[in-house]
């Protein structure tokens, strides 16, 4: 099924349902679905057999551990992390739109996975223990195609972001697409949770560059742009596309890139003088240097040797820079507008575009783009959580961070600092779900990892200290987070989504991923999936009009 042939199918899963006859109620869940996947397919269960893997298949085990990346959730036998039904493997769009056509016939909840990627799991695992769920897994749904005459591409949900790299770098040396550094993460739900990367500062989100999609709706009605309306294409392009329907591809607008740019970093430790100097005109110039210019902090924990030979901690950062540009220009920018950071001609690197994604990848600079194309990504346990900081920290703030980083005893957690400004700049809050730019000076990741076989409660309790310290020094009203650092902390909806409240998760958790787009968001949702067949942990809610107008006027309301 190619991605140009899908409109003849936009009314057929009504038309199964109708004459799908009643199965046998002896039947398991998984024995219901197989014969319906069946029927959809034609009625070949050998075909569709080979793309339904159930418990007792001797794949099952190994192909749902192949793209969890935290491992907090590898133990896919302990109470806490039930296992899906089955697994579904398409390998074109129809199969996605049998699968979801069967799981609402059987009662079946959907979870997506695209590359495994979600901070908590949600893409493979259900807290819910009365919801019996299914993975659909895209892996197999990867084909990416570059067209180099009106520089897009096509790009299927299941490939990686290395992947749309490598396959955009193999056409142009000087085409690019600005999305995430780490090239195991699965295209899909990267770029509809907002998607941010080196050079977004310049060219906006992998979501504001997002020109057509194809996916499945709740109905198993296959959509493009022109189907979805303006609300839902507005939706999924950075309010997770996992609350509407099944993504199945995007259609990305590439962006010019020089056949050379510059690398450079430069890393100090709490000792150095100027280290805590360094940082604080960091947080007043990244947001303002030109949008060429992406210059990331990095704040970590390692080890000194003291003078009578023993080890201590020490807070370090690092400051890596990339340049749209050659190096002398990049040179006289930041002893301009950063003199304190002393860049050197002898400190930055040249390359290609696509070097420099290898490079922030975390390979050297000589390694082949090839490399990209590995899918398989060993991780450790961890947890994240995320902020947005409107206003530079004060020293003592500073301060303060630094010692609660020294107490993570057993493993060096990391900060990420990623400035925004430029192109983010530009954009107004409500053009796309993603709300997080004008007045952002920068964003945080925080990190903690820990070895599988290590007690998960002390670093995820240590993680939420350092969470409720930064409390005063980030944004608020909401205090804003990134919904592609998923954080359940922030709060959940009842009963997997069946029962969420908008209210509730508007205070909880949705204003802090989508400031003043969460009430469309939930709107848009009541509009396209009313009964909330596409729901989690962090679903948006449906809301209703007569919802959203009693909670304007109460009982004046007039109908």
């Amino acid at each position: 099924m190619g991605m140009k042939n899908h409109k003849l199918l936009h009314f057929l899963p009504l038309f199964i349902i109708s004459i799908f006859p009643s199965l046998c109620l002896s039947l398991t869940l998984e024995d219901a679905f197989s014969k319906c996947f069946a029927f959809h397919l034609g009625g070949n269960p050998n075909s569709s057999s080979q793309l339904i893997i159930t418990q007792n298949n001797t794949s099952y085990q190994p192909l749902l551990q192949s793209s969890i990346r935290n491992l907090r959730f590898s133990n896919t036998s302990s109470s806490s992390t039930r296992k899906p039904k089955l697994i579904v493997t398409p390998k074109n769009v129809i199969h996605i739109q049998s699968a979801v056509v069967c799981s609402k016939r059987q009662g079946l909840q959907v979870r997506v996975r695209s590359g495994g990627h979600d901070y908590e799991g949600l893409s493979y695992t259900s807290d819910y223990q009365n919801q019996p769920f299914i993975i659909i897994d895209l892996s197999n749904v990867r084909s990416i195609t570059v067209n180099l005459e009106d520089e897009t591409t096509w790009v299927e949900a299941g490939a990686t972001l290395g992947e749309l790299y490598h396959a955009i770098a193999s056409k142009s040396y000087v085409l690019g697409f600005p999305a995430g550094t780490c090239p195991t993460v699965g295209v899909g739900g990267h770029i509809s949770g907002g998607g941010f990367g080196t050079i977004f500062r310049k060219y906006g989100l992998g979501a504001d560059n997002v020109v057509d999609v194809i996916m499945v709706d709740s109905n198993g009605m296959i959509l493009d742009r022109t189907l979805t309306g303006e609300d839902l294409f507005w939706a999924v392009r950075g309010g997770g596309g996992s609350s509407f329907g099944v993504i199945t591809a995007w259609k990305v607008n590439l962006v010019h890139v020089p056949p050379t740019v510059t690398i450079f970093e430069i890393s100090r430790t709490l000792q150095d003088e100027d280290a805590s100097t360094l940082f604080q005109k960091w947080q007043k110039v990244a947001d303002k240097l030109p949008g060429e210019m992406f210059l990331h902090a990095v704040m970590g924990v390692g080890n000194v040797t003291l003078n009578n030979g023993s080890s201590s901690k020490i807070v370090t950062f690092s400051f890596s820079g990339l340049y749209l540009g050659e190096a002398e220009n990049v040179t006289i920018l930041m002893n301009n507008t950063f003199p304190e950071l002393n860049l050197q001609r002898d400190n930055c690197i040249t390359m290609s575009w696509i070097q420099s994604v290898v490079y922030f990848a975390g390979y050297s600079m000589n390694t082949s783009m090839d490399v990209l194309l590995q899918r398989n990504q060993t991780f450790r346990s961890f947890k994240a959580k995320s902020d947005y900081v409107t206003q530079p920290i004060p020293k003592f703030g500073l301060q303060g961070l630094w010692n609660i980083l020294l107490e993570e005893n057993q493993n060096a957690p990391v900060l990420i600092f990623s400035p925004y400004g430029g192109r983010m700049r530009e954009i107004p809050d409500s053009e796309t779900p993603f709300p997080h730019r004008n007045g952002i000076i920068y964003g945080i990741q925080y990190l903690v990892y820990w070895d599988y076989n290590e007690e998960t409660d002390e670093h995820v309790e240590w993680m939420r200290r350092l969470y409720e310290y930064m409390k005063p020094y980030v944004s608020r009203n909401p205090r804003a987070a990134y919904l592609n650092y998923r954080d359940l902390d922030l709060g959940m909806n009842r009963g997997g989504g069946n029962g969420s409240s908008y209210e509730e998760a508007r205070s909880s958790w949705g204003r802090k991923y989508f400031k003043n787009n969460f009430e469309r968001l939930a709107k848009v949702k009541a509009a396209v999936d009313g009964g909330n067949f596409f729901r989690n942990e962090q679903s948006i809610p449906p809301l209703f009009a007569t919802t959203w107008r009693n909670s304007l006027c109460g009982d004046s309301c007039l109908y």
